[in-house]
């Protein structure tokens, strides 16, 4: 996989190669996105690149182009409560098995980001740094990124207050701050240990108060 570079792409008639990748495994709190793309090499896009070296006008620029010219792609998700249920690796690699599974055309192989696969029906080989290096990797990531950034500008209208909107759910200090201050929400994972510690902070706080109040009543008697 090493002499893999940016301008493959596999010659007509032969196997179809999917490219998948992920965005959202670091958040504390939202689905992770993930996405599958098969494209095609008589209808090539320009530009493709790793969706975090690009920028935010650009990867919408070729969201629609993606999805137009590939011969197949599909954007799926493993939710909060699986990633809590089954730590973030194992949603991960269940949301990547939804994006194949979705595709309209069946690839003959899968090319996935990272260091490890889930369990596909086809032969399916790990590209790190794939992004950078595979045009259908590259491509996945983009739907996935600009997927994912829609969703975390929505819900910033639905929990305001944590900035997810700029920070996408990331643990940045801002978004740190807010879970101190307001306590976790439904969409964050309460098996990150950020949203834990929040979770533990706010319970001692109310514990705190309600001991306060009973001692100010017992005073007050």
């Amino acid at each position: 996989m090493s002499q893999i570079l940016m301008n493959w792409n596999p010659a007509v008639g032969s196997e179809l190669v999917a490219g998948v990748d992920e965005v959202g495994r670091g958040p504390l709190c939202g689905a992770v996105i993930t996405a599958a793309v098969i494209l095609d090499p008589l209808r090539p896009i320009e530009g493709l690149k790793d969706s975090k070296k690009l920028t935010e006008a650009k990867r919408e620029a070729l969201f629609p182009l993606i999805q137009e010219r590939a011969l197949a792609w599909c954007i799926a998700r493993a939710e909060v409560a699986e990633i809590d249920q089954l730590n973030i690796l194992h949603a991960t690699m269940l949301a990547m098995q939804r994006a194949v599974a979705g595709l309209s055309i069946q690839p003959d192989r899968v090319w996935i980001d990272g260091n490890r696969c889930p369990a596909l029906p086809m032969p399916s080989e790990a590209v790190i740094q794939g992004d950078g290096r595979v045009p259908a990797i590259a491509a996945a990531s983009i739907l996935a990124k600009v997927a994912r950034d829609r969703e975390m500008k929505e819900l910033d209208l639905q929990y305001p207050g944590y900035g997810i909107a700029q920070h996408k759910g990331y643990p940045t200090p801002m978004h740190l701050l807010a879970l101190r201050k307001l306590g976790a929400s439904d969409i964050h994972r309460r098996s990150f240990a950020p949203v834990r510690e929040a979770l533990a902070q706010v319970s001692a706080a109310k514990t705190a108060n309600s001991a306060s109040r009973r001692c100010q009543l017992t005073r007050t008697d």
